[in-house]
């Protein structure tokens, strides 16, 4: 048995909806547990579909590992493995096999439960489509070589399910498709044009010529009736190969039909190969039709493709001309004109662009495409904004002065804070600077997570869009301060007034901080005991606001001053981490300290700002 010190557990095939707490309550009772990580997508927070379950020692994981594998969560039978740190090994091939022709009824368990005789496995699979159902192959990755080849010598060839299975050594797509010559290395052949006539076993007669065949399928239509294509399968890359050479629009079935016999693509791959050749013949006539097509809107609905060209064929050659229709043949009011030069182009744009036609001025133009079009649109935006803008205060942007920031607060009972969930092995704290949902301490600024920004974010903005804001600061300061569940915020309104010969950062930092009041105890201070079948069902974010409801009477008592900084910094950990600290006092307490010193020591004094 291999050595795995970590004693961490890598957990696939999870649904979407899996988070750390139930996995968390799924795998306690085999043992205790460091830390529970599901893997994310970085931009959209979306599970991945896997995770990590690391345990104290090796017995505990192994244990989970007997007990659980392949057990259902939230409906998903699961797929645990030891976690190999080193790709490597898994990257090596050393002791993997592939498997193919399977039975749709075939599992990961089945096919577990199949290879298990031959020796320790690492990890088993059945490749799947998007719906879920089996695609009739699969991989099995053998602790050791000798296991590997032992189980294809016995397995190859055999039936399992009364289907002939293949077995062999698992080749990676790039060995597979790489020779000496270049060219891809395939088994399967897709063949069509032999009509509906044709049966497998002439299918099979033709075929067999170049090599012994593993399968063959007709495809069929509801009806029974062959569709005029299949696939032929050889054992040997070899023998399809010859079989393409020999037959591709070469032989003639006697229906009269030429065959056409290609190697065989899956969907992904087919799209793919068509979307390439798609764009590069849409970049040849791009780049043909750069500057000599033109745009005509405006159009009237009588005016069809011929006398279109009848009023722009007296300045050029015209290769194109086209009034775009809906489905019912009527005219959309637009069209397009295509000369064969530039300068021909030209021409028609300056006398055409705004004449009458019939009743209505054409306007004539260079043709752009959508992508261009709309960045135009937006530049032109922008650039109107900005200029409304410096209109209505051109006083403030002379002298440099910005408006005062939203109110922005600390993490307080019953806030709702958008926290990421970034895994931390070592239960190491932030730093203050870059929190979420709790303080920018770095400044003094409290950085509300949902409901402001870090200074770092304010720092790094623009000039631009620290001017944008002008406007809305205006009117926020004749409004009425929004209210937020937590502790409350003191509004005065000319609170904010600048001192002279301040700087500008200075002076933000001043009206935020003379906008807040004195921390306020809140007005329920128990502490109450976490429900972990609600903590399950809710969502991540419910799952923070819970564990921060609880987490901050706790803190305050020892930390009034603190108690929403140190809540927000604790709630960057894992949410098995949390549940972890909530159930030894002793640790908490550990990571209480530690945040206070952090904030100690990263404290920075701010010119300008009163302490």
């Amino acid at each position: 048995m291999a050595s795995y010190p970590l004693a961490s557990l890598y957990v696939g095939d999870l649904h979407p909806d899996v988070n750390e707490a139930m996995l968390y309550e799924r795998f306690s009772p085999a043992g205790a547990i460091v830390s529970i990580r599901v893997c994310r997508d970085m931009m959209t927070k979306r599970s991945l579909g896997y995770a990590y379950v690391n345990f104290t020692n090796h017995q505990d994981a192994e244990r989970a590992l007997d007990t659980l594998n392949f057990e259902p969560i939230n409906g998903h039978p699961c797929r645990i493995m030891w976690s190999q740190r080193d790709p490597g090994l898994r990257k090596s091939g050393f002791g993997n096999i592939f498997i193919k022709n399977l039975d749709k009824a075939i599992d990961n368990k089945a096919l577990f439960d199949t290879f298990s005789a031959f020796g320790n496995i690492l990890s088993c699979k059945v490749a799947t489509d998007e719906t879920g159902e089996s695609r009739g192959f699969g991989y099995v990755h053998f602790e050791k070589q000798e296991d590997a080849e032992r189980s294809i010598d016995k397995v190859n060839g055999m039936s399992l399910n009364e289907k002939i299975v293949f077995v062999g050594t698992f080749i990676s797509k790039k060995e597979r498709q790489a020779t000496g010559q270049g060219r891809i290395i395939f088994n399967n052949l897709y063949v069509k044009n032999f009509g509906s006539e044709w049966t497998e076993q002439q299918f099979h007669e033709l075929f067999s010529q170049y090599g012994e065949i593993l399968s063959i399928k007709i495809m069929k239509g509801d009806n029974g009736i062959g569709q005029g294509f299949g696939f032929c399968s050889f054992t040997k890359a070899e023998s399809a190969m010859d079989a393409q050479e020999q037959l591709h629009q070469k032989h003639q079935i006697p229906t009269g039909e030429i065959l056409y016999v290609q190697r065989a693509q899956r969907r992904r791959e087919r799209e793919g190969e068509l979307k390439r050749k798609f764009e590069i013949v849409k970049q040849q006539k791009r780049q043909e039709t750069k500057g000599v097509n033109l745009f005509v809107k405006n159009l009237e609905d009588e005016i069809t493709d011929e006398l279109l060209r009848t009023h722009f064929v007296p300045y050029g050659n015209i290769t194109s001309c086209k009034v775009m229709r809906d489905e019912t043949g009527h005219s959309k009011g637009f069209g397009f004109v295509c000369y064969a030069t530039p300068e021909e182009a030209t021409k028609a744009v300056t006398e055409l662009n705004g004449k009458i036609i019939i009743t209505k001025p054409l306007y004539v133009a260079i043709a752009q495409r959508k992508e261009e079009r709309r960045a135009l649109l937006t530049q032109q935006f922008v650039n109107r904004q900005m200029t409304h803008i410096s209109r209505q205060n051109p006083q403030h942007l002379a002298s440099g002065m910005m408006p005062a920031a939203a109110t922005l607060m600390p993490y307080g009972p019953n806030f709702s804070a958008n926290i990421p969930r970034a895994y931390n092995p070592a239960l190491r704290l932030p730093a203050p600077g870059n929190l979420r949902g709790g303080t920018n301490v770095a400044a003094g600024v409290p950085a509300g997570g949902a409901y402001g920004q870090s200074l770092q974010q304010m720092t790094g903005a623009r000039m631009g869009e620290m001017r944008g804001a002008v406007g809305r600061g205006r009117q926020t300061q004749n409004q009425q301060p929004r209210q937020s569940p937590g502790p409350r915020m003191k509004y005065t309104p000319n609170a904010g007034a600048p001192r002279p010969n301040m700087h500008p950062m200075s002076m933000m930092l001043h009206q935020q901080q003379m906008m807040q009041g004195p921390p306020q105890q809140p007005k329920d201070m128990s502490t109450k005991p976490i429900n972990i079948t609600h903590l399950t069902s809710a969502d991540p974010k419910q799952q923070k606001q819970i564990l921060g409801e609880t987490l901050f009477p706790i803190i305050y008592r020892k930390y009034p001053q603190q108690a929403g900084k140190i809540t927000g910094m604790l709630l960057e950990l894992e949410i098995s981490e949390l549940l972890f600290l909530l159930d030894s006092g002793e640790q908490l307490n550990a990571k209480m300290e530690e945040a206070y010193e952090v904030l100690q020591k990263h404290q920075v004094n701010v010119p300008g700002v009163p302490q």
